[in-house]
This record gives C-alpha cells, sequence and structure tokens, in this order.
C-alpha cells in the first residue's frame, strides 16, 4: 500500500512539474531547447555582425597602448560596451578568432535559455501562496518562449552583442532576486547590468519594489558598484566624459521621425530624455503595484526614442513582455510577447515604408505603455516582495496551510 501511495505522489509531482520519466528536465524545457538550437544554426551562418567591436575593445581595455586602459572610452567614444562586457569578452582571448566567436555566441544563446528558466520561477515565486496552477504557468512560459528565442538569438547570434546579452541576463537576475525578497542581490544584479550596457539603468526602479526600508541601502549598494566600474575611467582621462556625447544617425524608420526630429544625427537632448523617460514610467508602474512592467516600459522608452532601429533592440522589449506575461498576470495566452514580435520583427520585414515601420514603433510603445500601466490585470496579490507576510500569506486561491505553502514554494524552486 505504502508503495502504490508512493508511486502514485511520484507519478502527480512530475505531472505537476512536468517532469519527463523521472529526470531532471521539463518538457518545456526540452522544446525550447531544441527551437533555440534551431534559430542558432539558422542564424549562425550569418551571426557575428558586430563581434568585432568587443574584439577590440577588450584587447584595447587590456593593453598598455596609449587609447587603452583606462583612456578607452575617451579614445573610443563609439564603444558604447560596459568594462564588465569588455571583460567577459577578454574571456574568448586564448582561442582563435573565429572560435571565439562562435563560443561568445553559443554561450549567450544558451544564456536566453537561463533566462527563460528563471523568469518561470520568478513568477512561481510570485505567486506562491495563491493556489499557483504550475503546468499552466509552464505553458504560459512555453507560449511566450517561442517568440522570446528568435529575438534573444537576433542580439546573442546575428549581432553578438555581448553586452546587451549581459545587460538584459543580469536584469532577469535581478528581477528574480527581488521575488525572493533579496535587496542586495537586486542592487549587485542591476549594477552588473548597467555595468555591462548603460542603457540598463532604466531597470533601476524596480529598487523601489522593495520594502521601503531597504530603498536606501539597496540604492546605496547599486551606486556604489556602479562608481567601482565606471568611476577609474573618468579619473583616469577626464576626456571620457566625451564618451557620453557620441552620436548614432537618425534613420528614418526611427519613432523620433514621428516628432518632428529630422537631425540627421542624435540630438543632444535625446539621451538624457531617454533615460528619464523609462525612469519616470518604472517609477509608475511601481506605483501602481505593477513592478513586472518596468523592463517593458525601460525597452519602450529605448525604442521610442533610440535614432537607430536595430532589429537586436527588440530583445529587451521580449524580455519585457515575457516578464509581463508570465509574472504581471495570470493569462494562459501570452499575447504580448508574440504582438511585439509581429509587430516590431515582422514588420520590418513587411512594412514597404520606413514612415509605417517607425509609426508601429510608436504605435507599439504607446499601446503597451498604457496597457501594462492601467489596464485590469487578473492577479491575487499583491505586497510588495519580501513585505511581512508575503510569500504565501496574504493571496486567495488554494493555499492548504503550512504543508501546502510548503508544497508549492518546492515546485516553484524545482518545477518551472
Amino acid at each position: 500500500m505504502r508503495v502504490a501511495r508512493t508511486a502514485r505522489t511520484t507519478t502527480d509531482y512530475e505531472a505537476t512539474t512536468g517532469r519527463i520519466a523521472g529526470l531532471p528536465l521539463r518538457r518545456h524545457h526540452v522544446l525550447l531547447t531544441a527551437w533555440t538550437v534551431l534559430w542558432f544554426l539558422l542564424v549562425e551562418p550569418s551571426g557575428g555582425f558586430s563581434w568585432h567591436y568587443l574584439r577590440q575593445g577588450e584587447q584595447l581595455l587590456f593593453s598598455g597602448q596609449p587609447d587603452g586602459g583606462l583612456s578607452l572610452y575617451a579614445h573610443h567614444p563609439e564603444l558604447q560596451i560596459g568594462p564588465v562586457s569588455l571583460a567577459a569578452a577578454r574571456l574568448t582571448a586564448p582561442f582563435a578568432p573565429h572560435t571565439g566567436e562562435l563560443i561568445a555566441e553559443a554561450v549567450s544563446a544558451g544564456l536566453g535559455l537561463v533566462m527563460l528558466v528563471v523568469v518561470g520561477r520568478t513568477a512561481a515565486l510570485y505567486y506562491l501562496g495563491t493556489g499557483t496552477n504550475h503546468r499552466r504557468l509552464q505553458q504560459r512560459l512555453l507560449i511566450a518562449g517561442l517568440a522570446f528565442i528568435p529575438m534573444w538569438v537576433e542580439v546573442s547570434v546575428r549581432f553578438a552583442h555581448l553586452d546587451d546579452v549581459l545587460a538584459l541576463f543580469f536584469t532577469t537576475l535581478a528581477a528574480h532576486a527581488l521575488a525572493r525578497g533579496k535587496p542586495v542581490q537586486v542592487a549587485v544584479f542591476l549594477a552588473l547590468a548597467v555595468d555591462s550596457k548603460p542603457w540598463a539603468i532604466a531597470f533601476a526602479p524596480l529598487i523601489l519594489a522593495l520594502p521601503r526600508p531597504a530603498w536606501l541601502r539597496t540604492a546605496l549598494w547599486f551606486c556604489a558598484l556602479v562608481a567601482i566600474a565606471w568611476l577609474p575611467f573618468y579619473l583616469g582621462n577626464l576626456d571620457t566624459m566625451a564618451a557620453a556625447k557620441f552620436t548614432i544617425p537618425n534613420q528614418p524608420a526611427s519613432a523620433l521621425r514621428w516628432f518632428g526630429v529630422t537631425d540627421p544625427a542624435t540630438p543632444w537632448w535625446d539621451r538624457p530624455t531617454q533615460f528619464a523617460l523609462g525612469i519616470g514610467l518604472g517609477c509608475v508602474a511601481v506605483w501602481r503595484g505593477r513592478w513586472p512592467a518596468v523592463v517593458l516600459l525601460g525597452a519602450d522608452a529605448r525604442i521610442l526614442l533610440d535614432p537607430s532601429v536595430y532589429t537586436y533592440y527588440t530583445a529587451s522589449i521580449l524580455l519585457g513582455t515575457l516578464l509581463w506575461d508570465a509574472v504581471g498576470q495570470k493569462r494562459l495566452v501570452p499575447w504580448w510577447s508574440w504582438i511585439a514580435l509581429a509587430a516590431l520583427y515582422g514588420g520590418t520585414l513587411l512594412l514597404p515604408s520606413d514612415a509605417a515601420r517607425g509609426f508601429v514603433r510608436l504605435a507599439f510603445v504607446v499601446v503597451s505603455a498604457g496597457y501594462v500601466l492601467f489596464w485590469p490585470t487578473q492577479r491575487s496579490r499583491r505586497q510588495r516582495p519580501g513585505a511581512p507576510g508575503d510569500g504565501g500569506s496574504g493571496g486567495t486561491g488554494r493555499r492548504g496551510g503550512r504543508g501546502g505553502r510548503r508544497r508549492e514554494r518546492a515546485l516553484a524552486g524545482a518545477g518551472v
């Protein structure tokens, strides 16, 4: 009898967590892995478009040349790459150039799968104590992941933008740490994101989603770790300040054109406004109790005001929609992930004119920002992550007392 009960319990656990034949594998993970490998094989032959910037940057950073070291950004403002990313690129230096590039692309593509797992566990923790249906969450994550992976391969393989990859990866870890109520980890991961790519500063409002007593300590950790990475360059060569003024062409398909901005290059006010808008929208999201929207809103600000329209920008949008679809709401079908893919990537390929592509970018930002900030959502919670009573005592749904919450916590750690 006991054997039968144990076997039935094991079968129920495997059914709930989606395990395959008792192995530490989930069905949706296997499918997403196969999907990633397929896209990697399709894109890799034409990949590595921007890898030479990472290679050049890491060689200069660790060289004794006059235009390298702490003078890197002063002499090469076009290298808008954080020092953490250049240090990571340095790990490929012992290999032949093509081999190093291939390793970086493969690892970056693999980080996309890790991020999907982390987002799933973030959602499970966020809804801990609310009777979360883990199979339904796995299905939602699978459907959203099928949209996320093509754009992730775009940034990680086709363009080989290791800096963007690391910025988004560390931001995902910060969101997970937030769901776990770990303030110092939130600060560390957000700082690493900014130290990988400066535009990740737009995700800093995640700090405000922590309990208020933790704000000051977390902000101090964040500022200190950002300063440790960047201040040596500014103190080593004061001309590094000029790197912040580096401009790129204002492309005809940019949403800026719809605001009447026809300057041939980046207007002087564009970058500060971009950061201010992303941070401001993120603060509003947290104030509205919708911190899972912070990444999407920060990415929205980027594509709205950036003069360039590279397709790899869409990867940050897809991470934002992934977090929103998995954590911010409980609908089975993650509509926003597929809307973003169709509008921003499909529109780039199918729309005939630059003006039409720019309008689609503008429309997506306005509609998606309005939706995540103001549209009613189906949620069972919400206190701030880590707040007293958070993590099981304050939701609705089937909780089943302490034992039920313990079971849900185990599932949150192992099933998604």
